[in-house]
């Protein structure tokens, strides 16, 4: 597909130089839709967009949340809340779940920051803008920065999943959780699993390993919270269909979850 015309537009709105050889960079037109700020985009340009992170999240494929063993099914653990809970290793933007879930900072329009990578960068870059203009227009009617500690339920455009659960986790700069730290995450799970309860129409839900990344909780205390917390709503709510999943990106990821889950569904 020629980019070009795409480049030329966001490019042009930003008043930025265009290198010749930038016409065809899709990196190039990534990093300008990072940056670029919520507002209305014009139809074709909308058009030809959607056309583009259409055929990007075909090529890509997708896995299907309920067909990944639970943490029953695996060995990890037993019991009835390890017969409805998962844990598998990969990319969230490729999870074809009811709901995934973005570990959101304030504002809640994702990272504007071309290629960090961070949970919110890569599922803003494949949802499209559409995402960040909902979310724009959430705070726009909230009147305030999204508190700590609740949950968004958001479209999930070019995503796989159908939904986006958005939360904003404790910043933990020192690295070391307080309590109130600790129940500030917790309420973040609660109110996740809460929200999609709360739909009626979602049952897989694919958590991210809220706060501990640039927010500074640390991954292994992280992992204890969530795990614990996901457990107690699951035994709460004996009847629900709801069926979390936690999503580790890397095999020392994947090993911190194994860990909690052992300690804590023991």
């Amino acid at each position: 597909m020629n980019i070009a015309p795409l480049i030329e537009y966001f490019a042009g709105v930003r008043g930025q130089m265009i290198p010749p050889a930038a016409l065809s960079d899709r990196r190039f037109l990534a990093a300008l839709l990072t940056a670029r700020e919520p507002g209305p985009i014009p139809a074709e340009v909308n058009a030809q967009l959607d056309t583009l992170l259409s055929k990007e999240a075909e090529a890509r494929g997708s896995v299907e949340a309920d067909k990944l063993p639970t943490l029953a099914a695996r060995g990890a653990a037993s019991g009835a809340v390890a017969q409805r809970m998962r844990l598998w290793r990969g990319d969230l933007t490729v999870l074809r779940a009811d709901a995934i879930v973005n570990a959101a900072n304030d504002r809640m329009l994702g990272c504007f920051v071309p290629g960090h990578i961070c949970i919110d960068n890569a599922i803003y870059a494949a949802a499209g803008p559409g995402l960040r203009e909902e979310c724009a227009e959430h705070i726009r009617r909230q009147g305030h920065p999204e508190p700590t500690g609740t949950a968004t339920l958001t479209a999930g455009y070019h995503l796989p999943a159908s939904f986006v659960i958005h939360t904003v986790g404790p910043i933990v700069p020192s690295h070391q959780p307080t309590a109130d730290d600790e129940a500030a995450l917790a309420s973040c799970y609660r109110s996740i699993l809460d929200a999609a309860s709360a739909h009626g129409g979602i049952s897989t839900v694919g958590f991210c390993a809220i706060s501990t990344g640039v927010f500074g909780y640390p991954k292994d205390a992280g992992a204890r919270v969530a795990i614990g917390t996901i457990r107690d709503w699951l035994t709460d709510h004996p009847d629900s269909s709801i069926e979390p999943l936690v999503s580790a990106f890397t095999p020392a990821d994947e090993a911190v979850y194994l860990d909690a889950i052992r300690e804590v569904l023991a």
